[in-house]
């Protein structure tokens, strides 16, 4: 039978297309248990593949711990979205590159029960102070609070998400909880006993080996998100409004919060 001339250059055609299209690991912080950052993150990477052409793996950790390890390994991904302060341990160590952040800053914020806000960081000394694990960016900037290592709270690595540290508090296994400030916006009757530093945007950044057009690709959809409707419920869930560009520059200095977690080794001289 003699070959449809049409057919056959029609899918010819596409054969570039196909040959060029990669997987790519795609990892985020584990601000949320396994099974629901599925359910966060994964409408973001079908968006990115539709805006790509390419396909986005999601990889989780079971926790901080497991997450800080993998990062002091460099284990293999290819994109990772986090927090300033890994944001710029990546890059250092492993030359990421970020390509866009959240516009909102990262502050963290330490509420506590009404009782125990009235004298400040004072009146949590000693009472359970719920966050997620180190080395958590919130449970970094809360630790920076208490300086005194002989006055300090209980600080209970017990959340598997912030959201659920302020509900440990009220089911009154807690008297205080840190959780970024979006969070703590929505929750009027605790009380704001001191805000975080504010660190830059958690960002998207690239490996070193991920193409170029791949970057710019990635970097495009991921400032045109906020433009989708029907990733509104993404942007709200990460506590953002919109992604803008990010550069080095931005993080430079970040990573100084991990000082003194088990592992960090400073960057030599």
């Amino acid at each position: 039978m003699k070959p449809n001339a049409g057919l056959l250059s029609v899918v010819l055609a596409l054969l570039p297309a196909c040959a060029a299209a990669e997987t790519y690991r795609f990892a985020v912080e584990p601000s949320y248990p396994p099974e629901r950052a599925e359910e966060v993150y994964q409408p973001l990477l079908e968006y990115l593949a539709m805006a790509t052409g390419h396909q986005f793996e999601l990889v989780t950790s079971r926790n901080y711990h497991f997450y800080w390890r993998d990062l002091r390994r460099a284990e293999p991904v290819d994109f990772v979205f986090e927090e300033a302060h890994f944001t710029d341990y990546r890059a250092n160590r492993a030359q990421f590159v970020p390509l866009a952040r959240m516009v909102e800053p990262s502050v963290y914020v330490l509420l506590a029960t009404p009782d125990h806000a009235d004298r400040g960081l004072d009146g949590l000394v000693g009472y359970r102070v719920i966050s997620m694990p180190s080395p958590s960016l919130g449970f970094a900037l809360v630790s920076q609070m208490y300086r005194n290592p002989l006055s300090q709270p209980e600080l209970k690595s017990e959340a598997t998400s912030w959201r659920e540290g302020v509900e440990i508090v009220f089911a009154g296994e807690g008297e205080g909880a840190v959780v970024p400030r979006r969070i703590a916006e929505q929750y009027p009757n605790l009380v704001e006993v001191q805000a975080s530093q504010e660190l830059p945007g958690a960002a998207v950044s690239a490996a070193p080996g991920v193409p170029e057009d791949v970057r710019t690709a990635v970097r495009e959809a991921l400032l045109k998100l906020h433009e989708d409707s029907a990733m509104y419920e993404v942007l709200v869930e990460i506590g953002a409004s919109q992604f803008e560009p990010a550069e080095r520059a931005d993080y430079v200095g970040s990573e100084n919060v991990l000082r003194g977690f088990f592992g960090y080794q400073p960057l030599a001289d």
